[in-house]
């Protein structure tokens, strides 16, 4: 199709002036009716490319997605930009379901949502329906290989032998290449053209972090951060809920989490958090796959991720809007061996253990963490991505072999039969019991090493064995055992490169300066809160209205005008009609406010210029000639700092019976704001500059 009307529909239905990679070419493939395959990142941009599709085709587009939220979210934000869709699910009486299927055979609207378990509703409907495409979000669920699979998804593959000249839309946002052929067989898609976008989320900042006193990094963490959406991922249910627990008490709004609650407690939860009334929601990875709330901030894993797919998908959920948005992962040695276990006993346990090893590598790694991101999903990059923890403060090396031969050798000792703990314990020449127990306090290198902390050994000995020297047999009880490899550096000679152990430390006084100037009067705070009260009226999430990018991009542009508000990036026709005015005046006000205020501030600071030199002794026209400016200016200031309080005597410039006169004309002139009646009524026989002077005293004396 002509891209200059492509270009006009997106602009027009979606507020955008143009395409985001590869948007616009898987367009025109499912245009010219070919089945697709294309693989996204979270915020890149998937539903566009068949949301415009569904405008132009002549049909119905039928799009199947995993959650009901989602469903919702996707039709109200449709619904926002003057679009008719709708969904049909479970959640629905009968009745509702009906009107929906009528309204379809009827083509009220252009796309309906469905989940795969309800794709039954539609049976009798589809030999009624004009189906133009078929849409499958989150396509990677149909594979056992990928990491959120359902099973209602492996029935999919009979829509392509009912619709065969319907051109069928893959979509995901996380799929190796093992998964990407699976999706392809099972859904019987012909010669699907595959596209596969760049992974890079350059606007998610990158971070990792060991263990050490997570809690109190996260309260210091999100207490940086007022107004600011983020998620907690958290291994088990009940630390989801101990930790927002603690969050509230340090008076963070957060909530739990987990398929153990109640079902409509976690409705409320996510409701909540979508419309901005909830900050935090601590949860397990269970939470999110069905939400496209735009402006969350920031996405923490209180416990390593079991893979980099299922990490990559829940780090996506951070600044799906594209601006800038943090991520930061803690690593622990429990979690390793927990996950490992986890691992072990499920389905395809090989390839799990080796994801698991992988997602491994990625926390332990001493480069750029982006490009082992992006590698491993098939894209080599040569650039450090400058936006990670090692790209903005890469590690420093010293020579640890001597370090190392120590733990080595206490390995040895004892004759690798412990785990982790013990070993730092043993070197650390701790005297607790299991060491008396054992009577490892007799051994030769027992308290070898207690010059260093237990929490820099424990962090030694990690990157000893991920450097290979050392390994976990998670079978045996987490026992550390020797390589090979460690041989060389205990008999050999070979030299082992350590990092530098560095903790975090949050500045407090940073954190101040941070809060102060989130908390200051800006403009996108006045346009946030307006949306919230929109957003409230209307009974929708608050991104629905605007994303986060649209209001800074206002804050940016300061639109007056119809016109002028139309440049904004994601504000289409619906959009201006609906709530163009209301945003315009929002601006309006606050620039006119902004000028007042930076006025009344030159005034202050003028005024207290004249304070300061009549305090000195220095006469008015010296004053004013000092100050190039006129006698009667500085009466006027005079006045003014004497009504707010400022400690001048007027005396020597009015007299009382000067005053008393004009408290007389006051009453019988009924207060008039201009100078000249009260200079009219006393007969010209008192001056404007002590007529200026004796109101101020009588306004202070009220």
């Amino acid at each position: 199709m002509n891209s200059e009307i492509l270009h006009a529909k997106l602009k027009e239905n979606f507020g955008f002036e143009k395409f985001r990679p590869n948007q616009e070419t898987i367009i025109n493939t499912i245009l010219a009716g070919q089945d697709t395959l294309a693989i996204m990142p979270t915020g890149g941009g998937k539903s566009i490319c068949f949301q415009l599709p569904a405008l132009v085709l002549p049909g119905i587009t039928i799009v199947i997605s995993p959650l009901i939220a989602l469903m919702k979210d996707q039709v109200d934000s449709l619904k926002a930009n003057g679009i008719d869709a709708c969904y049909i699910n479970s959640s629905q009486s009968s009745e509702e379901q009906k009107f929906y299927i009528d309204n379809l055979k009827s083509n009220t609207f252009k796309l309906v949502y469905i989940a795969p378990e309800s794709l039954s509703y539609l049976d009798v409907a589809f030999n009624e329906l004009t189906i133009s495409l078929i849409a499958i979000d989150e396509a990677h669920c149909i594979s056992s290989w990928g990491h959120d699979f359902r099973p209602a998804y492996t029935n999919l593959g009979y829509l392509k032998s009912r619709f065969p000249s319907t051109p069928i839309l893959a979509l995901t946002a996380t799929a190796d290449k093992a998964t990407r052929t699976d999706i392809t067989k099972q859904l019987n898609l012909k010669n699907p053209k595959t596209f596969i976008a760049s992974f890079d989320r350059a606007n998610l900042s990158l971070e990792v972090r060991p263990a050490l006193d997570r809690v109190k990094q996260i309260i210091d963490f999100v207490e940086n951060k007022p107004n600011e959406s983020g998620i907690i991922y958290c291994l088990s249910r009940k630390t989801t809920e101990e930790l927002a627990e603690k969050l509230q008490k340090s008076g963070v709004t957060a909530k739990a989490y987990h398929a153990g609650l109640d079902n409509t407690v976690r409705a409320k939860t996510q409701d909540a958090f979508i419309n901005d009334d909830c900050q935090v929601v601590c949860a397990t990875i269970a939470f999110g796959m069905g939400i496209d709330k735009s402006n969350v901030r920031w996405v923490i894993h209180y416990n390593l991720p079991k893979n980099i797919e299922g990490y990559y998908q829940e780090i996506g959920r951070a600044g799906r809007d594209g601006l800038p948005a943090e991520t930061l992962l803690f690593e622990s040695y429990a979690d390793v061996i927990q996950l490992q276990k986890f691992a072990s006993e499920g389905l395809n346990s090989d390839v799990q253990l080796a994801k698991l090893e992988r997602m491994k590598q990625y926390a332990d790694a001493l480069s750029c963490r982006r490009k082992i991101l992006l590698s491993y999903f098939g894209e080599l990059v040569t650039e450090n991505c400058g936006n990670c923890d090692i790209c903005k403060k890469p590690p420093v090396f010293f020579d640890g072999t001597i370090l190392a031969q120590k733990a080595l050798s206490a390995i040895t000792r004892l004759q690798e039969s412990e785990p982790l703990a013990v070993i730092v314990d043993f070197l650390r020449g701790s005297r607790n019991a299991y060491m008396h127990e054992k009577n490892y306090q007799t051994l030769k290198t027992y308290g070898i090493g207690a010059d260093i902390s237990w929490y820099d050994w424990n962090q030694y000995l990690i990157q000893l064995i991920n450097l290979g020297y050392c390994e976990i047999a998670f079978h045996q009880h987490n026992k550390i055992l020797l390589t090979p490899f460690a041989k060389k550096v205990l008999f050999e000679g070979e030299k082992v490169k350590l990092t530098t152990v560095v903790k975090k430390v949050i500045d407090k006084n940073e954190i101040k300066e941070t809060k102060a100037k989130t908390a200051k009067n800006s403009l996108f705070e006045t346009l946030r809160k307006l949306r919230y009260e929109i957003a409230q009226e209307e009974e929708v999430p608050a991104y629905v209205i605007f994303s986060d990018a649209a209001l800074r991009h206002m804050e940016t542009i300061r639109p007056m005008s119809d016109e002028e508000f139309l440049t904004v990036d994601g504000v289409g026709k619906a959009k201006l009609e609906k709530y163009g005015s209301e945003f315009i005046n929002a601006i309006i006000e606050f620039e006119k406010s902004k000028k007042t205020t930076t006025k009344a501030k030159k005034e202050s600071n003028t005024y207290k210029a004249t304070f300061d030199l009549f305090a000195s002794g220095i006469s008015l026209e010296e004053i004013a000639e000092r100050r190039s400016l006129g006698f009667s200016t500085i009466i006027s200031h005079l006045a003014k700092l004497y009504v707010d309080g400022f400690e001048i005597d007027l005396s020597p410039f009015v007299s009382n019976e000067e005053v008393s006169q004009l408290r007389q004309a006051k009453i019988a002139l009924e207060s008039p704001n201009a100078l000249k009646p009260y200079y009219d009524h006393l007969e010209e026989k008192v001056s404007y500059d002590k007529i200026r002077l004796g109101l101020a005293i009588i306004e202070k004396d009220k």
